[in-house]
């Protein structure tokens, strides 16, 4: 039954400006809706956490997306987002998988934080789903396990490419390219043409490359979810 599969905890970014730039960012509202669709439509719980707590930046604001729109106007997702958990305080056995949303955000809190590695670390050795989109990847950029090895060595992934931030321009802003890095990691990046839907499992770790891929991912992990109970 899926009302037996525990919580999935869903994480996005709390940082508001990218790098130098001066640009407002956070997480995109998009990365975070979609797949929570997929989870509530399979009876699976969901909680939200941030790296601070509290009410994360929102980047890609758009309410012309009906998903957005219906999460926007929903009081439940509102409060639980205005009161984001913080990270650290939480119990990761309490999860049956961690979800990384993206946004540019991401690229500067998400790689150094001790608390969101602790939280990778403990659902996938306790044998839960790890999975990201778009810019979320960049929790796994130093994601190590107990043996100090990195989570995405020797695994194939998927995540915002180079050619993608190329594209939109933000190449010299982003503290590291993501794609590159999860590569020098030891991961195999396995990219789409920019925009292109694709979501790559390998295992327990479900990573999509943009926010095109999103929804698919949610579906990924709940197939894997429901697999498993």
């Amino acid at each position: 039954m899926t009302n037996t599969i525990k919580p999935i905890l869903c994480v996005v970014t709390s940082h508001p400006i990218r790098g130098d730039s001066g640009e407002p960012t956070g997480f995109a509202m998009v990365e975070l809706t979609h797949p929570l669709e997929v989870f509530e439509a399979a009876g699976i719980p969901v909680e939200i956490a941030s790296i601070r707590g509290g009410h994360p930046p929102i980047d890609f604001f758009d309410l012309s997306d009906p998903v957005n729109a219906h999460y926007w106007q929903d009081k439940g997702f509102r409060d639980a987002l205005a009161h984001s958990l913080v990270l650290g305080d939480l119990d990761p056995s309490r999860y049956s998988a961690v979800f990384f949303a993206g946004g540019h955000g991401t690229m500067w809190d998400f790689a150094d934080s001790a608390a969101l590695q602790k939280v990778i670390r403990e659902i996938w050795e306790a044998g839960g789903i790890v999975s990201a989109v778009c810019h979320g990847p960049a929790a796994l950029v130093n994601a190590t396990l107990s043996d100090g090895g990195y989570l995405v060595a020797g695994k194939k992934v998927a995540a915002f490419t180079d050619e993608e931030e190329a594209e939109v321009k933000y190449t010299k802003v982003v503290p590291y390219l993501l794609a590159s890095t999860l590569k020098e990691r030891g991961a195999l990046h396995q990219p789409a043409p920019n925009w292109s839907e694709k979501v790559v499992t390998d295992g327990r770790l479900v990573t999509g490359q943009n926010p095109a891929s999103a929804r698919g991912v949610g579906n990924a992990v709940v197939a894997q979810l429901k697999a498993t109970t």
